[in-house]
């Protein structure tokens, strides 16, 4: 692993999924975190901004996975910083500089393009 995520270049996937329309139900960051991918019999979610996505069809964010330190998380800052470090991973964002918050807004089309949003992180 080296230490940083890729940040998107394409925002259309190969294949367009078909996604249900998002949801904004409130679910709390202990709901979250219950979704991290040690329980196979409940879903992956991954939140950005927070805005919760369905990422179980997706291994990387699976145990072993390249992607499983945002799993059960609110990932923004560190997917702001294109960073795979675990004391990035949180949900604090609104202090990075502007190329940052770009890098943020870019992760998020790409994840609503791909994934089902299943809710929010209520407070």
């Amino acid at each position: 692993m080296s230490g940083h995520v890729e940040e998107p270049r394409n925002f259309a996937p190969k294949d367009t999924p078909k996604l249900d329309p998002p949801k904004d139900d409130p679910i709390s960051v202990a709901e979250l975190a219950k979704h991290n991918g040690t329980d196979t019999t409940v879903a992956i979610w991954v939140a950005i901004k927070g805005s919760i996505f369905d990422v179980s069809g997706n291994n990387a964010y699976a145990p072993g996975g390249a992607y499983h330190l945002f799993a059960g998380k609110d990932a923004s800052r560190a997917l702001a910083q294109s960073s795979l470090k675990p004391e990035d991973c949180r949900p604090e964002y609104d202090d990075l500089g502007e190329k940052e918050q770009g890098v943020l807004n870019d992760w998020l089309t790409f994840f609503t393009k791909r994934y089902n949003i299943i809710g929010r992180v209520q407070g």
